[in-house]
């Protein structure tokens, strides 16, 4: 009895708002920092590589360390998070969302979701970037040359068409990751809770270096031009500051905090879509495209062991971090 009655004192010590307040305004510029350190890190190693011997390797570590960091994000941050906001108690209780498990269909929804997108955007970049030129295959059926009729380059034209791929998983990439980070920011930003909020700032700075690692190493063989870059940049680095300020002001309009039912229902519901993009991400477009279509894996046995070892640390890096946030 008397433990229980410590434990109420506590949490109503704890819900201060006007500590919280000037905890999350201190976490604006603290999230913001560091986030612009994460993600503009991958991008200037990448300048200062480019044009030497080593830079398509190092480009290839740097985007599995990413691919690790995205892909124990997704897993062991956002979907158990989504889960028990679905599962929380005021939530499972009513109807339809205790009739079925809504965090692993909209997961699915998802990763479905980035499939088409991924599938549309590619159709439409090969058949928009055709070569004109016709070519005419001559030779035996075990080695059949294209003879070039027009003046197209059809080796140009496939560089261009892996770079348009790569562009266009940053850019997705990129989505997955705002729906997580605005889901952060709003969750914060309208806690009441001085003792969850204060680890919480510190957690979030590392959460947000390695995150932005992860979306930078593929944000820099992708190839953007500078201000493309740089709006992407901006735009991941003040996602999580926005997220908190939005959070904010729905508390000061609604009065919900990061505990009502409406709020936990928005937060697995954003979640649990932003796991399935992330995953479909990690998975497909960065593991899966890097460990078994890239050229420079299968011509370098050291390569393919050092990718592995940076996959490996990029998960274990982002997996340490879910013991604080």
């Amino acid at each position: 009895m008397a433990s229980c009655v410590s434990d109420t004192a506590r949490a109503l010590g704890c819900r201060d708002g006007a500590a919280a307040t000037h905890l999350k305004f201190i976490s604006l510029f603290v999230i913001f920092f560091t986030s612009v350190i994460g993600i503009t890190t991958p991008v200037l190693l990448a300048r200062y590589f480019q044009g030497k011997p080593v830079y398509d390797k190092a480009i290839l570590i740097i985007k599995c360390f990413a691919a690790g960091v995205i892909l124990s994000t997704s897993l062991v941050h956002v979907l158990p998070d989504a889960f028990a906001a679905l599962s929380d108690f005021q939530v499972a209780s009513r109807h339809p969302w205790k009739d079925f498990p809504f965090a692993g269909l909209v997961t699915l929804i998802g990763a479905l979701l980035a499939l088409f997108v991924d599938l549309t955007a590619s159709s439409h970049v090969e058949h928009g970037h055709k070569p004109s030129g016709d070519y005419l295959p001559v030779g035996t059926h075990d080695v059949t040359v294209g003879k070039k009729v027009g003046n197209t380059n059809s080796d140009l034209s496939n560089e261009e068409l892996v770079k348009l791929k790569q562009r266009l998983v940053s850019q997705v990439l990129e989505i997955g990751i705002i729906f997580h980070s605005v889901i952060i920011g709003v969750t914060m930003g309208m806690s009441q809770n001085q003792c969850t909020i204060r680890p919480l700032v510190a957690a979030l700075a590392f959460h947000q270096i390695f995150e932005g690692m992860g979306l930078g190493g593929c944000i820099a063989q992708a190839g953007f031009r500078m201000g493309t870059v740089a709006y992407m940049c901006l735009l991941f680095s003040a996602t999580t500051p926005m997220g908190i300020l939005l959070g904010m002001m729905v508390f000061s309009v609604t009065g919900y905090d990061d505990s009502s039912p409406n709020a936990l229902i928005m937060e697995g519901i954003l979640g649990s879509l932003s796991s399935g993009i992330l995953i479909y991400m990690a998975l497909v477009d960065l593991i899966a495209a890097d460990f078994f279509h890239n050229k420079l894996m299968g011509s370098h046995t050291w390569l393919k062991k050092g990718s592995f070892i940076a996959l490996a640390l990029g998960s274990t890096s982002m997996s340490i971090l879910a013991i604080w946030a």
